[in-house]
Formats: structure tokens, C-alpha cells, sequence
């Protein structure tokens, strides 16, 4: 039922009049479009007949794990009275007498993605270190779950349920998705049951939570609450949009209007790794990375303004046995565009360990395709280094002219650096050749000197470190 309060003379009524119009041409569209029945003859805007579709594929998840026993009571004759026990099972401190360890339970919420296999996408700390799952459908059934694999990395984890007549989940189109669609958040808030909430996709492309991950979060204004971690975000239509993971709060825990989810694309390709392998086998390109930011692309004299300039290859990597070169600006990954250092660093980071991928990239004005092979990595992809110090330049530093370096080819030496300094700060240290000042060759102290003259506010060094090209950034 909608509710109205007006006072006299207010112009709410006009107001109300209008929004609840295009409220009921938003409702026949979701009706008609996205689950293909027409309106209730009673009129009323609804999404009623769309979660009734899928509401099945939600389920609510329960975990059991056990806790480290801070410390013993002792009772006369090492038994626990009937009475205290159901009030004393419920404290991490508390041991039984016959050595059962406690329990903690917790809650939350996933999403059946493949009805015939029995797969359930959930949040990764939904489920960490549970010794008991236990999946609870809508229609009342139970069962435990057994563990296929989890991620911290993406925050997912995938279980399996020997069940049959279950409800799958499609997922949505994610390059279709756009700020300020409506989309339904569904999951079990609090443990009380299964709740919809509405709101729209307030952002796209949302990272920083957590910087040791790999995030590209849909953000929303669904309320999402403690307990729906794991829950489905859907479109209009009822397809998976993402998996609800997190939310930001002032007030411990309770929702303040911002939410986010793992957004379809990266749930499906940690599906595929934690089926297969139980694990996400992250491969390694081999290259440190920052963003192109229009001070960067003035500097270096780059003809874009988006993707991720390579300031360092490894050696043995992928990157160096395809031709990657210090200062290239990767702009795709098998024919995805590459926007920041933060979207190349997911694409590589999803990507199996001796696949081969196609780069491309921007040298000098040219457009250049390379194909690489991904190699083994220590849980991270790609190094992102994406700092500039607010205040650098060379003091702290001496610097002479070098008769020759490693390379043959003249430069500067840096033969000492104040620790702490702006030259520390920006990454330069003792015995680095510097032969590069904004991608132009320097061969003297007095060609270094003129070049940085020359410049703007931002400054690219190329600097040879153990025989190795690396590229600092300095103001």
C-alpha cells in the first residue's frame, strides 16, 4: 500500500502525482520485459512476479566452526549440569567436559548458479574455516554443503548441494550494465529469512577496500545488511547482476546505502577456477604498472589518455620473452580494453598459468600486438605501482656523469641517496644509471640537468638497475 502525508497548500500532491506515474510505467515495463506477464488486474506496481521466478535460487546458508578454548570450567565430578549446558555451549571460553571443542555459527546468504551440478556461489568469508555448511532452501529443505573452493582474493567461494528440482540463477550481460539501473538485492539480513531489497547501481568499477584483492565491485543503494553477504543482486529482469559482498557502515554493521557486489564477469571465471582446480591459480605477466593520468600522458608524451604504463618488466617473464619495453602503455588484454592499472591487474590476475594472451599496446606512437604467455606467481598477477609522492625531486641524491654503464650506452650515475630523502621517496637509489629523462636520452650530468629543466611538474626517469630498464616517476 502507498502512503502519502501532505499538509495544506503543500505542492507534494503534484509532486507524489508524478513520481507515482513513472513508478507504474517502471512496474508495466518490468512486468511486460522482464518476466512477461501483464500487470495484476488490481493495478498496483509490483516485482512480485519476477521474484517469485527466482527467489528459489537464493538460499540461505548456516556455518559451523569450531573455536580455540581461551579457558576451562570444572564442575564437581567433570559433569555439566542439564540446565547451564544449552547457556554454556553458546561461549567461545566454554569446553564440554568430554573434550568437544565449541562452536561458533554464522549466517549468510548465496545463490544456486547450475541446478544440474548443485552449485552455490557464496561469499569466501561466509564459509572460511567452517567445519559444517549447511544450505537451507526457500521451499524449507536442508542439507550440508560440501566445500568445492574458495577465494580470498575475489571474496567467493563455491559449494555443491546434492539436491534435485533446484532453481538456477542466470547471469546477466555485465557490459550492458549501466549507472543508475534499479536492481533488487536478495539475501537473509540478520539470519531473519529471505528479504528483497531495491535500489539502483550507484557506481561501477569500485576498488580500495581492500588493495590486496582483485576488486571491480558494483556499488548500490540496495540496502544490504549483515547476513545477505553471498545474496544475489539481480537486474529487472531477474538476472544475476553480482554477488553481494560488502558494505560500508558508520554504524557497525547496519546498511548506510552502500553496498557492493562481485560484479557477474569475475564471479563466472573464479567459478571455473574453484570447480576445476579448488583454487584460483593466479598466472603472472611480469610487469609493474601505473596508471596513464593526463599528467603522466604530458610528460611522456603519450597519445592516450587510459591504460597502464609499464614501469618495470621482470626478468624470465612473460612480458619480457613477448617484447614488453619499459614506458609501452598496455591498452588491451585479448581484446579487452585495459582502462587503469587496476583493470589490467584483474584481467591477468583470472588467467590460468601457462595461457597464452595477446597485448596490446602503444610504443612511441605505434599501435603493437604481442602474444604472451602467463607464468607461475605467488598469489599476485601483476605489481601495481601507482604511488607518486607528493614531494620529490633530486635532492638527497649525488649524481655524476657515467663513462658507461651496463648497457654500453652513457648515462648519469646516482652514486648515493639520503634515506628519506625526495630522491628515496620517488624511488631512486645508489648505483642506478639514469638514462632517460620524459622517454629523451641523456648521455651527461649537463644533458640531465637541461632536460629536467625542461620539463613540467611530472618527470619519467628511465633508470638502469642491474642491467634492468625500471621507470620512476618523480615531481
Amino acid at each position: 500500500m502507498i502512503r502519502r502525508t501532505t499538509s495544506i497548500g503543500s505542492p507534494a500532491p503534484i509532486a507524489w502525482g508524478l513520481g507515482l506515474a513513472a513508478l507504474l510505467i517502471l512496474a508495466l515495463a518490468v512486468q511486460s520485459r522482464a518476466v512477461g506477464e501483464e500487470s495484476p488486474a488490481r493495478g498496483i506496481p509490483t516485482l512480485a512476479p519476477m521474484l517469485e521466478e527466482i527467489s528459489g535460487a537464493v538460499v540461505e546458508i548456516v556455518t559451523a566452526r569450531e573455536v580455540p578454548v581461551q579457558r576451562q570450567f570444572s564442575f564437581p565430578g567433570n559433569e555439566l549440569p542439564e540446565g547451564l549446558r544449552r547457556y554454556f555451549e553458546n561461549f567461545p571460553e566454554f569446553s564440554f567436559p568430554d573434550g568437544r571443542q565449541p562452536v561458533r555459527r554464522g549466517a549468510g546468504s548465496g545463490v544456486i548458479v547450475d541446478a544440474g551440478e548443485g552449485f552455490v556461489v557464496t561469499n569466501h568469508h561466509v564459509v572460511d574455516q567452517a567445519t559444517l555448511i549447511t544450505v537451507r532452501l526457500s521451499d524449507g529443505r536442508s542439507t550440508e554443503a560440501e566445500l568445492l573452493g574458495s577465494d580470498a582474493s575475489t571474496d567467493l567461494a563455491l559449494l555443491r548441494v546434492d539436491l534435485d528440482d533446484l532453481v538456477e540463477i542466470d547471469f546477466a550481460n555485465i557490459e550492458t550494465v549501466r549507472v543508475g539501473d534499479y536492481v533488487v538485492a536478495l539475501g537473509n539480513p540478520f539470519g531473519i529469512g529471505q528479504t528483497a531489497t531495491s535500489g539502483i547501481v550507484s557506481a561501477l568499477g569500485r576498488s580500495g577496500l581492500n588493495n590486496n584483492n582483485y576488486e571491480d565491485f558494483i556499488q548500490t543503494d540496495a540496502a544490504i545488511n549483515v547476513g545477505n553477504s553471498g545474496g544475489a543482486l539481480v537486474d529487472l529482469e531477474g538476472n544475476l547482476v553480482g554477488i553481494n559482498t560488502a558494505i560500508i557502515s558508520g554504524s557497525g554493521g547496519g546498511n548506510n546505502g552502500i553496498g557492493f557486489a562481485v560484479p557477474v564477469n569475475m564471479v563466472r571465471v573464479v567459478i571455473e577456477h574453484l570447480e576445476r582446480d579448488g583454487e584460483v591459480r593466479r598466472g603472472l605477466l611480469g610487469v609493474s604498472i601505473a596508471d596513464v593520468t593526463p599528467e603522466l600522458a604530458e610528460a611522456l608524451d603519450l597519445e592516450t589518455d587510459s591504460g597502464a604504463v609499464v614501469m618495470a618488466v621482470s626478468p624470465e617473464s612473460g612480458a619480457e620473452a613477448a617484447g614488453v619495453e619499459v614506458s609501452d602503455v598496455i591498452v588491451e588484454l585479448d581484446g579487452d580494453a585495459v582502462g587503469n592499472s587496476r583493470e589490467l591487474r584483474n584481467l591477468v590476475g583470472l588467467k590460468l598459468q601457462g595461457e597464452e594472451v595477446e597485448i596490446a599496446l602503444l610504443r612511441d606512437g605505434r599501435r603493437i600486438e604481442l602474444d604472451a604467455v602467463i607464468g607461475a606467481a605467488d598469489g599476485r598477477a601483476i605489481s601495481v605501482d601507482g604511488r607518486m609522492p607528493q614531494d620529490t625531486g633530486f635532492r638527497g641524491a649525488q649524481l655524476r656523469d657515467a663513462d658507461s654503464n651496463l648497457s654500453g650506452a652513457p648515462g648519469v650515475e646516482v652514486t648515493a641517496v639520503q634515506e628519506g630523502s625526495r630522491a628515496w621517496s620517488a624511488g631512486l637509489r645508489a648505483g642506478d644509471i639514469i638514462i632517460a629523462v620524459n622517454r629523451q636520452s641523456v648521455e651527461s650530468l649537463a644533458g640531465f640537468n637541461q632536460a629536467v629543466e625542461e620539463t613540467g611538474d611530472l618527470v619519467g626517469i628511465t633508470v638502469l638497475r642491474e642491467g634492468r630498464e625500471m621507470l620512476l616517476l618523480m615531481r
